[in-house]
C-alpha cells in the first residue's frame, strides 16, 4: 500500500535522521550530495567545506533536500523539502554550529576527521577537520512525503 504522509509524520521523519541529499543547479548542470544535518523546526541545518555544492547554491539558492526511511524496497518513507539556501555568518553561524553539533548524533567517521582514533602516534585529539567552514541553512518553504507499506 502507498501513500502520502501526514505533516506530523514528515516532521517526524525530518527530525529523526541526520543524512539528507542536497539538490541544486547552477542553472545548467544538476547536482546532489549527501550532507549530515539538524533540524530546528523549520530550518535544515547543515556546514560545509566550499566546493561545487557551495558554488551552485549561491549561484541559484532554490534547492531541495530529500529525507528517507528504506527498510526494504516494499517499506519505507520519503520527504522532500523545498527551500531557498542561505548561507549564515558571524553570530548567526555560531549559533547554528552549535545547535547542529548538540543535535546531530555522533557518527562513525574516517581517519580524515580523527586520526587519533586510529592511531597510536598521535598523543592528543584534533578535531579542525570536523569544523567546517560555511554555515548553511534551507529555509523551508514545503514538504511533502510519501510512503509504501
Amino acid at each position: 500500500m502507498t501513500g502520502i504522509l501526514t505533516p506530523d509524520q514528515i516532521n517526524n521523519i525530518v527530525s529523526s535522521q541526520s543524512v539528507c541529499r542536497i539538490a541544486c543547479t547552477d542553472g545548467k548542470d544538476p547536482y546532489i550530495c549527501p550532507v549530515v544535518y539538524t533540524f530546528d523546526g523549520k530550518h535544515i541545518i547543515f556546514q560545509s567545506k566550499p566546493g561545487k555544492k557551495i558554488n551552485y547554491l549561491r549561484k541559484n539558492p532554490s534547492v531541495c533536500a530529500e529525507i528517507d526511511i528504506i527498510n526494504n524496497l516494499n517499506n519505507w518513507k520519503s520527504v522532500l523539502v523545498f527551500g531557498t539556501f542561505e548561507e549564515l555568518k558571524s553570530k548567526e553561524a555560531d549559533e547554528a554550529r552549535k545547535y547542529l553539533f548538540n543535535k546531530a548524533p555522533t557518527l562513525m567517521t574516517t581517519s580524515s576527521v580523527h586520526p587519533f582514533e586510529h592511531s597510536d602516534n598521535l598523543p592528543s585529539v584534533n578535531d579542525s577537520n570536523r569544523i567546517k567552514k560555511i554555515m548553511c541553512r534551507i529555509n523551508i518553504k514545503e514538504m511533502t512525503g510519501r510512503y509504501e507499506m
